[in-house]
């Protein structure tokens, strides 16, 4: 072989080594760039919020996975919303996506949690396990999906002084972008609720809600910085059965003001009158009269039967059954 054809084959090999080089060179740069878009996604998914006012941080980051997967490891998880003053940690965090999917996410958050807020509120959770994922489009996450295994928490103000026990056996939540709308589906089962120094009088409850909020898709990464605040939507329905077919059902459009005020038109039902009647009143002995003329008026409506289906109507916050009867005040969010 001449030195010519050895000179054109030794660069033909030194072209291809630098090609090949420089691929992996370009994978590995992606995979990092990847590899933190994924840690700036699930922290975002944990707390979504502006980016003014909401920060997140992994405490001892470790990335895994390369070349063909790509997975983030931290710790502990600290998030900080200086706007509306609340904080909070969480234990070790594991995420991971596929590279040929890095907008498929699933990831693990593991207890204990501890929430504060600047109102003096503060929430500790612990749970058996608590698995999500999440599928994000050219801008923000699209949808996602969130499981909560044997939640148990307790809420403690400093203000009042009163504390709230809270678990449950399963915990789900499931958001999506629907265009501009948010649709979102939640449920609780198997609840049980002790407040302290209040007789333990609650019954175990299950509970599901399924609505939309219009034009708030920016809500499930962050990007919608209002909020509920001056929101309207629709309630398809939300059930809440206390067993033995003891169940309350609503639905409804509605909407909150720039103050928080909740306003709708709602369809009530309620199956067993007389039960939930009974439970009202050992949780609330308080308010046993109120319960008992509420009671009457309802079964008058009804005819006198046990199911009773009637229209709730809140303005700026005040409920009444079909606009004339008087049931109390929520408080604005």
């Amino acid at each position: 072989m001449s030195a010519s054809s050895q000179s054109r084959s030794g660069r033909k090999f030194w072209l291809l080594g630098g090609g090949i080089v420089l691929v992996i060179a370009l994978y590995t740069g992606g995979w990092f760039y990847a590899a933190s878009e994924l840690k700036r996604t699930v922290l975002k998914a944990i707390a979504p919020g502006n980016a003014a006012g909401v920060t997140g941080e992994c405490s001892n980051i470790d990335f895994r996975g390369y070349p063909f997967r790509i997975g983030l490891f931290c710790s502990k998880v600290d998030v900080d919303d200086n706007v509306n003053g609340v904080s909070a940690t969480f234990g070790e965090l594991r995420s991971a996506a596929q590279v040929y999917a890095p907008g498929h996410i699933v990831w693990e958050l593991d207890s204990p949690a501890e929430i504060r807020t600047a109102h003096g509120l503060s929430i500790n959770a612990e749970w058996a396990n608590l698995q999500s994922s999440l599928v994000t489009k050219f801008k923000g996450v699209d949808r996602t999906s969130t499981v909560i295994d044997e939640l148990k928490a307790t809420a403690i103000s400093s203000v009042t002084g009163q504390t709230i026990n809270v678990d449950a056996s399963q915990a789900e939540i499931h958001l999506r972008q629907n265009g501009t709308d948010l649709d979102g589906a939640m449920s609780v089962m198997g609840s049980n609720i002790a407040i302290k120094d209040w007789p333990q009088v609650f019954p175990k409850l299950t509970a599901s809600a399924d609505l939309t909020l219009a034009g708030k898709a920016g809500m499930i990464d962050g990007s919608d910085s209002h909020g509920l605040y001056g929101a309207s939507g629709e309630l398809r329905k939300a059930v809440a059965d206390i067993g033995d077919g003891k169940t309350m059902t609503l639905s409804g459009p509605f909407s909150f003001d720039e103050e928080g005020y909740l306003s709708g038109q709602f369809k009530l039902e309620i199956q067993n009158l007389g039960p939930w009647r009974d439970s009202i009143k050992q949780t609330f002995p308080e308010v046993a009269k109120t319960v008992d003329t509420a009671t009457k008026l309802l079964k008058a409506l009804a005819g006198g039967g046990d199911k009773v289906s009637v229209d709730l109507v809140v303005q700026r916050g005040n409920a009444t059954v079909s606009g004339f009867i008087p049931l109390g005040s929520i408080p604005p969010i």
